[in-house]
């Protein structure tokens, strides 16, 4: 079997504990500690939070995304492929590091996808432009942590209470769209998201691209 070499360490600010970017042969994995966050073998929700998402965008002039979260970037790069040349795109990372890993050694994975003239990158917590985009963004999409169920740091949860969730609702345009990754499903949620001011639908895309394994949950929330 071939041993897992690690590439690069990084802690997670506020207390979020460390994550290491680990290969084995092809493939690529973040861990935080023993548990796998995120694998390039393992893109198909990802990539499903952004394609279903930005599908609805299609007829939306100008339309302005919000990303939270780069991780390998499958859910950055399949936006960009499905939105238009006019589009805005803001990503907002809060580890450099994993900034840094996709222009190093996940360079391969991410091609050119950071400096597409559509994309401004912003190191810090999503939470910051979802604050100050008050009635700015047609769509927010958030794979931040494990969902709801958070795993690495307290403050992550703040995005999925009802405080955090009536920000995103105040920086969305009507008919805009908040759509939120989640490794598990989670009924407190679903039932917070729509007393939000969401119209919530759940979908239950496969872990993989290739329509087998885990299922992973996805709500798209749409403001009324």
């Amino acid at each position: 079997m071939i041993p897992w070499v690690q590439l690069g360490v990084a802690s997670v600010p506020g207390d979020g504990g460390e994550l290491r970017l680990m290969q084995r042969g092809r493939e690529f994995s973040i861990f935080a500690g023993a548990i796998e966050l995120m694998s390039n073998r393992l893109s198909g929700s990802e990539e499903a939070l952004a394609s279903v998402t930005c599908a609805r965008l299609a007829g939306r002039a100008r339309p302005k995304v919000l990303i939270g979260g780069l991780g390998m970037g499958f859910t950055l790069r399949t936006a960009l492929k499905d939105l238009r040349a006019d589009a805005q795109v803001v990503l907002a990372e809060l580890v450099p590091e994993v900034v840094a890993w996709a222009r190093g050694p996940l360079a391969a994975i991410h091609g050119a996808s950071l400096d597409d003239p559509r994309v401004t990158v912003v190191v810090g917590d999503v939470a910051e432009p979802i604050a100050s985009g008050r009635g700015s963004f047609d769509a927010i999409l958030l794979d931040v942590d494990n969902g709801p169920e958070g795993l690495m740091r307290r403050a992550n949860d703040d995005l999925y209470d009802p405080y955090g969730l009536r920000q995103a609702h105040a920086a969305l345009k009507p008919g805009g769209m908040l759509a939120v990754w989640s490794a598990t499903p989670h009924a407190a949620f679903a039932k917070r998201f729509a007393q939000a001011g969401f119209t919530v639908e759940e979908l239950r895309p496969r872990a993989s691209n290739r329509g087998r394994g885990a299922r992973h949950v996805i709500w798209i929330g749409t403001r009324p």
